[in-house]
């Protein structure tokens, strides 16, 4: 298997020698570094390199400038790295609406006593990353997303069906930016509220929900406490945490509770899901499964679908990766496969 080419963007010397050691002691990594943005360009057009590692703040040039330049040069999947400060979480969502794939918290306090703490993480994404391409033709996507709109007898919009009490939405590695471009496209009149379940870091969600609440006709929160659902609202999970639904006399709740070891990643896509199905006719949700690795929310999602409930998978060539969605799709678990740009129209005309 040939090596991955990664390019460790950083001004601290101590960092960038404890980041090329993590992933030179990984394996199967070729590991470049340079001290800041403008190193990182000078050496880009050399290198070429599969995936950046981008420190948030730097002299001479910072890691959002460096990271614009790449994406309008040579697009390529970016790892962002920076410490969960409240500025850093906001000028992290930025990089990841700006194209970034995914990011990795730095350690604080001494490098060498915190360093673990990051090292599976960083290696798990760094690996991730070097598969996710921000453009790719349709191949597999394209096909499995034609016979699926086919057999299911692809409407055309304007004809919503049965009534819609639960929207959800499980995404990951991309999630972000695709959220700040999907949610903001659902109607102040949208007939349901929607929970979206995103992994990400508890740091980060207040600063996801403030931005998409600035952004949306609808509003946005998150969930931090028990929340009565009502139309009109999206409700985003507690990064590191799970998020489920359940039912009280008032309606529909949404909480926060502890993540637990059944489920590998926060917030889960498929313990949200798992406990809508509980409480609310597989009919009357609609689900949809965007871009992540691995296959959270495919299991439980594929159930919706087999008990009558509607369900999207975002197609390849809009996901930045195609692993939780295709698993949608491969499992037969999708209703529609629908590019990004698709998917807001659609669940306008099912919820209506």
């Amino acid at each position: 298997m040939p090596s991955v080419s990664v390019l460790i963007v950083d001004d601290s010397a101590l960092m960038r020698r404890a980041l090329k050691s993590i992933l030179t002691e990984a394996g199967g990594f070729e590991v470049h570094t340079a001290r800041n943005g403008v190193d990182a360009l000078d050496q880009f057009g050399r290198i070429h390199p599969d995936v950046v590692t981008l420190d948030v703040n730097m002299p001479e040039m910072d890691g959002l400038t460096c990271l614009v330049k790449i994406m309008e040069e040579r697009p390529t999947p970016v790892v962002m790295v920076s410490s969960l400060t409240e500025r850093n979480a906001l000028v992290t969502l930025e990089a990841l609406e700006l194209g970034a794939v995914d990011y990795v918290p730095k350690p604080g306090g001494t490098v060498s006593l915190n360093i673990e703490e990051v090292s599976v993480e960083l290696v798990s994404k760094v690996r991730s990353a070097s598969k996710a391409r921000p453009k790719r033709a349709g191949g597999l996507s394209a096909r499995i997303r034609d016979q699926t709109n086919r057999a299911a007898g692809v409407r055309p919009p304007g004809r919503a069906t049965a009534a819609v009490d639960l929207v959800l939405i499980g995404s990951s590695t991309g999630g972000p930016a695709l959220l700040s471009e999907l949610l903001p496209q659902l109607p102040a009149t949208f007939g349901a509220p929607v929970v979206v379940a995103q992994h990400i870091p508890a740091s980060f969600t207040a600063t996801l929900a403030r931005r998409l609440d600035e952004e949306c006709a609808l509003r946005v929160h998150e969930v931090d406490r028990i929340v009565t659902m009502q139309r009109g609202n999206i409700y985003i999970g507690r990064g590191n945490a799970d998020v489920v639904v359940a039912r009280r006399t008032d309606g529909l709740i949404v909480k926060s509770v502890p993540s637990t070891a059944d489920y590998r990643w926060h917030p889960s896509v498929d313990r949200l899901v798992a406990s809508a199905r509980r409480y609310v006719d597989p009919e009357r949700l609609v689900c949809v499964l965007l871009t992540g690795m691995g296959d959270d929310g495919a299991a439980e999602m594929t159930a919706v679908k087999e008990g009558g409930g509607r369900t999207v998978a975002e197609a390849e060539e809009t996901a930045v990766v195609w692993g939780m969605p295709g698993e949608l799709a491969r499992r037969g678990g999708a209703t529609v496969v629908l590019p990004a740009h698709e998917i807001a129209e659609r669940l306008a005309d099912w919820v209506g």
